[in-house]
């Protein structure tokens, strides 16, 4: 059986009624074609099933096509979640995404990096937190010269473009929605020290008590890593205090997972004896039972603006960095679930 010919750039234009050079300035987000060209465009492209030729698209470039990926700890949803829908956002505008960990032996990982730029020339890379924030790794980018954009920074905001929410909103509004089920004990699970977000999040629960008059003793507050190991060792302690809380903030949900985890060891109701709240809204939040409320952070618009930033080759020199079109804060929602209830009555 003879194999189906591989649709190319001219089949696309004659599908489309267009011309073959619309099809490529469309395909290289070219902003000069009109909307009605390029949805025509896009609908052959799904259509036809087509796949830019990367060899040749670099022959006609000085681009490479590799957009490179560095994360510290894949185990976590949310860099899965991430990944996940880069390389599928990779797949449609003819790029690879190409992946690299970062690891606590900073020297190993920024030969490791530098090896990846000189191998592949990627056009840019993005950073994961907190590899955003990790001095050695910015200052050996600038060095080589390259495009990369940080996903939720802490630090020297105006050295790239970056992408994030509000996490000290969105933490207020979710302790504020507890506190409206008239929960006034609430705890906390901070997350990784190492990551901004952390603060952030931190913050947005205790100016939440705080605006509601409620005195939060110390004992409530526990020190997490944003994982599930280090959630459940924080929620052991909250979770056997003599006047414990009847709601729990986690700063993410793996560790609000395990805030349930052991309310289920000790014997403890979830929603009706304890309300679990957790962050980013990954696969472990619809998950365990019950469902967790949550923040959905918008993880799918971050990967997606993020290779665009990269692909679209608008981000061309490090000076540009410093303007408003590259300082991306994204909207985030609460979603809300059965692991939350009315405050227990007295």
């Amino acid at each position: 059986m003879k194999a189906s010919r591989r649709a190319r750039i001219k089949d696309v234009a004659e599908h489309a009624g267009v011309s073959s050079m619309t099809v490529s300035r469309v395909l290289n987000k070219d902003p000069k074609v009109s909307d009605a060209k390029r949805a025509l465009v896009a609908e052959s492209v799904k259509a036809l099933n087509y796949r830019p030729n990367v060899s040749a698209r670099r022959l006609a470039s000085n681009k490479s096509f590799f957009i490179g990926l560095l994360y510290f700890d894949l185990d976590t949803s949310y860099v899965s979640k991430f990944l996940l829908r880069g390389l599928k956002v990779c797949r449609t505008t003819g790029h690879h995404l190409v992946v690299d960990e970062i690891d606590d032996d900073i020297e190993k990982s920024l030969a490791s990096v530098r090896e990846l730029i000189e191998e592949t020339r990627v056009d840019g890379l993005i950073l994961l937190p907190h590899v955003c924030d990790d001095v050695k790794l910015l200052a050996a980018l600038q060095e080589a010269n390259i495009t990369f954009v940080r996903i939720a920074p802490d630090t020297q905001l105006s050295l790239s473009p970056y992408i994030c929410m509000d996490d000290y909103q969105a933490s207020f509004e979710m302790t504020e929605l507890l506190i409206k089920k008239g929960h006034t004990k609430i705890g906390h699970i901070i997350g990784n020290p190492n990551q901004g977000v952390s603060r952030l999040r931190y913050q947005g629960y205790l100016d939440a008590l705080r605006s509601h008059q409620i005195n939060t003793p110390p004992e409530y507050i526990e020190q997490g890593l944003f994982t599930y190991d280090s959630g459940l060792i924080a929620a052991k302690k909250l979770l056997a205090l003599a006047d414990r809380p009847t709601a729990i903030v986690a700063a993410n949900d793996e560790m609000a997972a395990s805030v349930l985890a052991a309310a289920n060891l000790a014997r403890i109701n979830v929603p009706e004896e304890l309300s679990i709240s957790g962050f980013d809204d990954g696969n472990v939040a619809v998950t365990v039972s019950p469902n967790l409320t949550t923040v959905r952070q918008p993880i799918h618009q971050m990967a997606e603006l993020a290779i665009d930033i990269i692909a679209s080759g608008k981000f061309s020199d490090l000076a540009k960095a410093n303007t408003r079109e590259f300082r991306n804060v994204l909207d985030f929602e609460i979603i809300e679930r059965d692991s939350t209830a009315q405050a227990p009555q007295k």
